[in-house]
């Protein structure tokens, strides 16, 4: 017979305990870390909305370029294991593969591109600063510091992404990017939501388990 090729033709990665083992906004927080923390947890749960609490954990945190930039270099140090190997072995089977976050851009392209994503193929909010390099506000236009914004911006890449197309990701908001994505995978190797994770189609607690799911090796 011949090779029915992969099971999902373009998988979207979220990046925060994802790709990555932390959460950006919560490494940020600095003494209102626990505060941050709960405000987050609450929202990938799904028990506040997420425009409710972006703009007020970055008005907390009030992040400088800085410590932007060394939050990306942090997601380098704390990508989960076998992301990169993942992402290569999708590519090589043919699969596409982007990456979308509601954390701030530069700081997640700093790990996505290290992960081997081009720019173009990575979605996440803009951060500005004055010219002293602190911090000016967010891109508050961004679809990702809302709730369903995956989702937009998941339609808006339809037209460019081959189908059955899968979402990876642990909380609330990646799921809710269901539809338009075919399907949902609750990676829970760094976070376990029961309520996400109850709601999937898929989960997987490693990378290795993601690429056997979506190129449909035995056992995935």
């Amino acid at each position: 017979m011949p090779d029915p090729g992969p099971r999902y033709r373009s998988v979207v990665f979220d990046c925060d305990s994802t790709l990555s083992a932390i959460e950006g906004i919560d490494e940020l927080a600095g003494p209102r870390k626990a505060d941050i923390a709960a405000l987050t947890d609450a929202a990938m749960r799904g028990e506040v909305a997420l425009e409710e609490v972006y703009g007020r954990r970055l008005a907390l945190v009030h992040p400088s370029r800085a410590r932007v930039e060394a939050l990306g270099r942090a997601y380098v140090e704390h990508v989960v294991p076998g992301a990169a190997e993942a992402v290569a072995a999708l590519r090589r089977a043919g699969v596409v593969v982007r990456a979308i976050s509601g954390g701030l851009l530069p700081a997640i392209r700093t790990l996505t591109r290290r992960l081997g994503f081009p720019d173009e193929d990575v979605a996440a909010v803009d951060v500005y600063f004055d010219a002293a390099g602190e911090y000016a506000g967010y891109d508050v236009a961004s679809p990702l510091a809302r709730t369903g914004g995956k989702a937009e911006v998941l339609r808006r890449w339809a037209p460019a992404l081959p189908r059955p197309l899968l979402m990876v990701g642990d909380g609330i908001t990646d799921l809710e990017a269901r539809p338009p994505a075919d399907a949902f995978l609750a990676f829970t190797g760094v976070a376990v939501r029961p309520r996400v994770v109850a709601a999937a189609d898929h989960a997987a607690a490693s990378m290795a388990e993601v690429v056997a799911l979506v190129l449909g090796a035995p056992g995935g």
